[in-house]
């Protein structure tokens, strides 16, 4: 864990002195790897390669703004009572919130362009995947969006995280009670799940899966109902490890109530853009 690779020389006019976090560099590896995904497919479907360094632009600026706004929304309560602080928090992006707000800017510039809608979602579907699994490199480098308490192996200690992992703030802030024979075996900051890597993995899979069936012989936007498929399933799966606080939905949290959401969406575009193998009755198969 290196939450901050180094900091910009004092010299440096107005940025001397700032520290140069490990997330932020996973930040933009994320979207250079995405990308590079996205460049290959549009030349692939003879399109402008250069009109992804347009898109991208217009997705970071719609990400960063949708995935502020929904952490304010999710954190009302302290927004009305103290709002400075999250209003200027460097913190706060979080991920359902990103994709929505920049898949609708993204969307925008695509009709405003005149370019193919469908195309272009099954060219950016794998592009969201790896991009998406680079950029939790880096809320494991920071020790941000940890899971539960574990005594497993695969338990992992975040002593300067973002937050720490300790008894105290796991149980304050979480709600979440810490089982006394963990405390015993590691003291006061205790291993967890490292969901953050689960997410890595998970999403690399994903995208091996979309990069290997992006010539699929479906309509166009199959592709990219799968990754809403597939993404869905692995974040709904993942939250039950992580600490969370925003169980608004029984046991869900209301990144599962959207997870599930959209795998609904998926599983119907899928049905609706899928080009059946079976001849049609009365006509011989192969004409």
């Amino acid at each position: 864990m290196k939450p901050i690779l180094f900091h910009i020389p004092d010299g440096v006019p107005f940025l001397g002195g700032q520290p140069i976090t490990s997330f932020g560099v996973m930040v933009f590896l994320a979207f250079l790897a995405a990308a590079w995904v996205h460049r290959a497919g549009m030349r692939r479907h003879g399109l402008d390669p250069e009109v992804t360094w347009d898109l991208l632009f217009w997705a970071v600026v719609g990400g960063i703004l949708g995935a502020k706004l929904y952490y304010l929304l999710l954190n009302w309560r302290h927004l009305v009572a103290d709002p400075l602080p999250l209003l200027l928090s460097r913190g706060g992006l979080v991920w359902y919130g990103g994709f929505l707000g920049g898949l609708l800017l993204v969307v925008w510039q695509i009709r405003r362009r005149g370019l193919p809608l469908p195309v272009l979602a099954d060219i950016t579907a794998p592009a969201l995947a790896l991009g998406y699994g680079v950029g939790r490199v880096g809320c494991f480098l920071v020790g941000d969006d940890w899971g539960l308490p574990t005594g497993s192996w695969v338990g992992i200690r975040f002593p300067q995280g973002s937050p720490p992992t300790r008894v105290d703030i796991i149980e304050r802030e979480f709600g979440i009670q810490v089982d006394p024979e963990l405390v015993a075996r590691f003291g006061e900051v205790v291993p967890v799940h490292p969901t953050q890597l689960y997410e890595v993995a998970l999403s690399l899979l994903i995208f091996a899966i979309l990069w290997s069936l992006r010539g699929h012989g479906h309509r166009k936007g199959w592709l990219f109902m799968l990754w809403l498929v597939l993404a869905g399933l692995e974040r709904f799966g993942v939250e039950f490890f992580r600490a969370k606080d925003d169980r608004f939905f029984g046991s869900l949290t209301l990144a599962q109530a959207i997870s599930l959401l959209l795998v609904a969406v998926g599983v119907v575009g899928m049905r609706r853009l899928m080009v059946s193998s079976q001849p049609r009755p009365g006509r011989p198969a192969g004409r």
